[in-house]
């Protein structure tokens, strides 16, 4: 099965996982924007924390989507 999977598929799932960790760590370390960057886009209101939430869920969503898509691709091959 794993001879049927493209690289797409790790390309996508992995993202996917990437994606989805800093969208739950955006939840509960909300200032790691300003951290690491050093810069407060929002002034402080919380807007962008929760539009990066928003944005990485909704990419990590996609991602596994298309991953799974790739790995129903390869079952079929497969049969």
């Amino acid at each position: 099965m794993t001879q049927a999977l493209r690289h797409r598929f790790w390309f996508e799932s992995i993202l996917a996982l990437l994606s989805g960790a800093l969208g739950i760590i955006t939840i509960f370390w909300q200032d790691w924007i300003e951290r690491l960057f050093g810069v407060d886009p929002d002034g402080g209101n919380g807007f962008a924390e929760w539009l990066t939430v928003s944005i990485l869920l909704l990419l990590a969503s996609v991602l596994a989507a298309r991953a799974r898509l790739e790995w129903r691709r390869a079952q079929a091959v497969n049969a």
